[in-house]
């Protein structure tokens, strides 16, 4: 069985409609993929009607950002949570909210120097879609100012960059406390990642294990060597699963469905733990 569990669509910062990508994954060859679009979980009801159809199983979920007290972004995946849960809900909103005052700054800032305009991000976003810094990038490609959304991320929309600016996020703790209070199965997304900007250090894992972390997303593509190895030994001394993923952007990112899997008996943890919704399937005939 091929298991991939991280992919985004246009919700948030993929490229293509939550149908879309199962319609991709169901090309790829997967047999089950999760929607973990950023602190949305808007495309669930178009994946999941697209998933009936093509035979290829959803597994509802989003990536929540996330930010320690020293700065240091961090991104949760959250499975199977109930998408109403309050608690849950508040802080994405609240999330939400500053991606969008933020994404006004930035653009305000990069229009000093280059030719670009609120109506021009707002054009690259789809309707409901979180707003954050990738439509930004889209907006200087279309603007002819860098070529693809890599060499706006590595130049002008860097976060050394005097342009950017940040925005409020939970801290990683609680975070996986109101996934947990949502029926929904935290997993700590690309921990080692670091040419994506700093990462965080033993005792925020600690608190995010104290606080119910599931686990790691180990066999992603920005984990070097040497931090997949960390990231094993830290499983096994604490009892987490490790999955393995794409994070799909669509034609947004190099990253292919399927790149990555996740083994089935990860996937049983997963929906044996998560109780806030279910895996999307189609019955046998």
């Amino acid at each position: 069985m091929r298991i991939d569990l991280h992919a985004h669509s246009n919700v948030s910062d993929g490229t293509q409609p939550p149908a879309g990508v199962i319609a991709s994954a169901a090309a790829a060859g997967l047999d089950i993929v999760a929607l973990t679009d950023h602190d949305t979980t808007a495309g669930w009801a178009g994946a999941a009607a697209a998933a009936l159809e093509s035979g290829v199983g959803l597994v509802p979920g989003m990536e929540v950002s996330c930010r320690t007290e020293q700065g240091i972004s961090v991104h949760l995946l959250s499975y199977l949570h109930d998408p109403s849960h309050p608690g849950l809900l508040g802080e994405i909103t609240k999330a939400k909210d500053a991606r969008h005052t933020r994404a006004q700054r930035m653009v305000s800032l990069l229009a000093e120097d280059y030719p670009l305009t609120w109506d021009d991000v707002i054009h690259q976003v789809a309707p409901g879609a979180t707003l954050g810094r990738p439509h930004i990038a889209d907006a200087l490609v279309a603007a002819g100012v860098v070529a693809d959304r890599t060499e706006a991320f590595t130049s002008i929309l860097t976060s050394r960059s005097r342009y950017f600016v940040q925005h409020y996020a939970p801290d990683p703790a609680l975070a996986v406390e109101l996934v947990r209070a949502a029926g929904g199965v935290p997993v700590f997304a690309h921990p080692v990642a670091s040419a994506r900007g700093r990462i965080v250090g033993e005792g925020t894992y600690r608190e995010m294990i104290d606080a119910g972390l599931a686990g790691l997303e180990v066999y992603h593509r920005d984990n070097p060597a040497e931090g997949r190895e960390f990231l094993l030994r830290l499983a096994e001394e604490h009892g987490l699963f490790v999955t393995g993923s794409s994070d799909y952007h669509g034609t947004g990112k190099p990253n292919r469905l399927g790149e990555n899997l996740t083994a089935p008996e990860v996937l049983a943890r997963i929906e044996e733990l998560g109780s806030g919704s279910a895996v999307v399937r189609q019955r046998p005939a």
